[in-house]
């Protein structure tokens, strides 16, 4: 059975930094693309960033230089650091593992920015 569970979610003020983590079983992690998605009640959800098997990543114009994403392909974790967080990085954010046809998703963790 394939999981994906994120944590590392919580309220924070900003201009703070939260770092949220994607722990995969029932897969073989390091064949798999992983990206992290956030959506707003209301609001389509939304490629955050992304990293593929070689490691090469991309991120949304609004997270450059704000955010970084990683994997560990030992412990079949993918990472999300959030620096300078901002009011309009409050969302649920989500991981997603995809290979081929194959689509994973997490269940999301909630990201609060206070300002």
């Amino acid at each position: 059975q394939v999981q994906l569970v994120e944590s590392g979610g919580g309220l924070v003020q900003a201009g703070g930094s939260l770092r949220l983590s994607c722990a995969a079983s029932g897969i073989t992690f390091g064949s798999f693309a992983i990206g992290w998605y956030r959506q707003v009640p209301g609001k389509q959800r939304e490629l955050v960033a992304d990293i593929s098997t070689g490691s090469r990543t991309n991120y949304a114009d609004s997270v450059k230089g704000r955010f970084t994403i990683s994997r560990d392909n030992a412990n079949n974790t993918a990472f999300l650091q959030m620096n300078s967080l901002r009011p309009e990085d409050t969302a649920v954010y989500s991981c997603n593992a995809r290979k081929w046809d194959y689509t994973y998703w997490g269940q999301g963790t909630q990201v609060t920015v206070s300002s």
